[in-house]
């Protein structure tokens, strides 16, 4: 630690001041969609100003960017958004580097599963607990307190630092970032990584299932054909399809019992106790594996809801429709030729911590399949949490790592942009 550059060391000192920031930001309940969203920029615009940064804060034009052929997809309803960027200008001829973190939040779920409200921020055992702190407002604050430590310092290449709406549920804000013009020459994603090295992200693609079976009353159920009933087929080859696709994966991947998972989150169906139903919605996701590009994880699942359908006499005649809709996850890398991105940050984060990192694929999407598919910018994610934490019932992230996160960056940043 003592031989850390004087920007890094000095956040050792400045652990208070993060918790307060991400105390305030996690009060802020930037739900995907809600109005918070844009409070939540707000607030962060004003910040950034105050710290002395070039600040581009605009509203997203949803619209056009939805109508681009390439748009990610984008499941809460938002009638506005809002793209934030700070930059740290270099003093020119080096290499630039983007820091990338997400401002919205998925809803707390059922409040008595929470052992306090889930937007107190309470500070406890050395951790801060509330929805959004783990995923990603302790890693937006690493982010946040290493541009600001790096004020003042020689880097020929700029440092960016982006926060993001709508990553939750298919990454507008990102795309529209890229759209924007916005690049660096390296990216680094604050995700709650536990401080590991993400280099890769699986997919992951929204269906919706119809299910068409034959109304009856429930007294005479042997002359209707029930929908729930023929769902079960359906559900069961989707089962088969998951172990199959994962019986075999990429060697990053290996850390999880399903990297590729396949799921049915809600089932709708019949619209009286008494009666046969007569349909059924189910809705889900399916894993996109590395290398896989989302056609050909569309043309699998649809292949083995074909064949159960083929399988069953009704179904057969009455197949089932395939929906696709919602957020729109491809899988991505970080390609080879990085430039000695990850290089760097594992000897920046070995630096501040004296851990060597182990690097792994996450089984979730992220904004790093846009960051590196679509803008060309090598992206790893790299952050403070554990992602088991993310999205779950009193939701925390260790202040320690909040601080380690912020010293490994602008170390980093100290090696990338000289």
């Amino acid at each position: 630690m003592s031989d850390l550059p004087a920007p890094a060391a000095a956040l050792a000192g400045q652990a208070d001041a993060m918790a307060g920031l991400l105390a305030d930001l996690v009060r802020i309940p930037s739900v995907g969609g809600a109005e918070a969203e844009g409070t939540i920029q707000r607030y962060l615009a004003d910040w950034l100003r105050d710290q002395g940064f070039e600040v581009d804060h605009w509203p997203l034009p949803l619209d056009a960017l939805r109508a681009a052929p390439d748009f990610p997809g984008m499941e809460a309803p938002r009638e506005r958004a809002w793209g934030l960027v700070a930059r740290l200008p270099g003093t020119g001829g080096g290499r630039s580097l983007m820091f990338n973190g997400h401002v919205d939040v998925v809803p707390p779920g059922d409040l008595a599963a929470w052992t306090d409200p889930p937007f107190s921020a309470r500070i406890r055992d050395g951790r801060l607990y509330g929805r959004g702190s783990c995923d990603m407002k302790g890693g937006l604050v690493s982010q946040l307190f290493a541009l600001r430590a790096l004020r003042g310092t020689e880097l020929r290449g700029d440092v960016l630092l982006s926060c993001v709406a709508g990553e939750e549920d298919g990454g507008v804000g990102s795309f529209g970032l890229l759209e924007r013009g916005w690049r660096a020459d390296a990216c680094v994603i604050g995700e709650p990584t536990s401080l590991d090295m993400v280099p890769a992200n699986a997919g992951a693609l929204t269906f919706r299932l119809h299910v068409t079976g034959r109304a009856a009353h429930a007294a005479r159920r042997e002359t209707g054909v029930s929908a729930v009933e023929k769902f079960f087929p359906v559900f069961t080859a989707l089962r088969v399809l998951e172990a199959r696709r994962n019986a075999d994966v990429d060697p990053l991947m290996r850390r999880w019992p399903l990297p590729y998972a396949i799921e049915v989150g809600t089932v709708r169906g019949g619209d009286w106790s008494s009666s046969v139903p007569g349909d059924l919605v189910a809705e889900g996701r399916v894993g996109v594996a590395l290398g896989e590009s989302p056609g050909q994880a569309r043309a699998a699942l649809e292949a083995a809801v074909a064949e159960a359908c083929a399988a069953d006499p009704w179904l057969a005649a009455h197949p089932v429709r395939v929906e696709w809709w919602g957020g729109q996850f491809a899988s991505g890398r970080l390609p080879d030729d990085d430039g000695g991105l990850l290089t760097d940050l594992v000897k920046a984060h070995t630096s501040v911590t004296a851990r060597t990192p182990t690097s792994w694929g996450a089984p979730f999407g992220s904004d790093l399949r846009l960051l590196t598919g679509l803008g060309g910018i090598p992206t790893v994610q790299y952050g403070p949490g554990d992602i088991e934490h993310a999205h779950a019932p009193n939701e925390s992230v260790p202040l320690a790592e909040v601080v380690a996160a912020a010293q490994t960056l602008t170390v980093l940043a100290s090696t990338h942009c000289a």
